[in-house]
């Protein structure tokens, strides 16, 4: 089955598992209002390109940024650019959509 992350966490949430706050954007400007309404909640907000591969990570699908200027840039360059990761082509696949989620607090990953 493939479902992004953002569908995931959904489905998550339904049966009460504890998951941090996000919404979907298919835009910049839609990242930016999601990330204000985050903002109050976090410090940090995390921008999360949303394909079907894992490594999104390494190949630079995942960001953090301190304020609305930062998420700003970091969604412009994301939407629409080609991710390639260790499981997909050297294509890569399209962004076109970012789940824009609260930083919490690691203690270990």
């Amino acid at each position: 089955m493939k479902i992004h992350e953002f569908q995931a966490k959904d489905i998550l949430r339904r049966y009460q598992v504890t998951v941090p706050r996000g919404k979907v954007a298919f835009s910049v400007e839609e990242a930016i209002q999601n990330a204000n309404d985050l903002a109050a909640a976090s410090e940090t907000i995390v921008l999360k390109a949303q394909i079907h591969a894992g490594g999104r990570g390494k190949g630079g699908g995942v960001k953090l940024a301190k304020n609305l200027k930062e998420v700003k840039e970091i969604a412009s360059r994301m939407l629409g650019m080609c991710l390639v990761t260790h499981q997909t082509s050297a294509a890569g696949r399209l962004v076109k959509k970012i789940l824009v989620e609260e930083g919490l607090p690691i203690a270990r990953e």
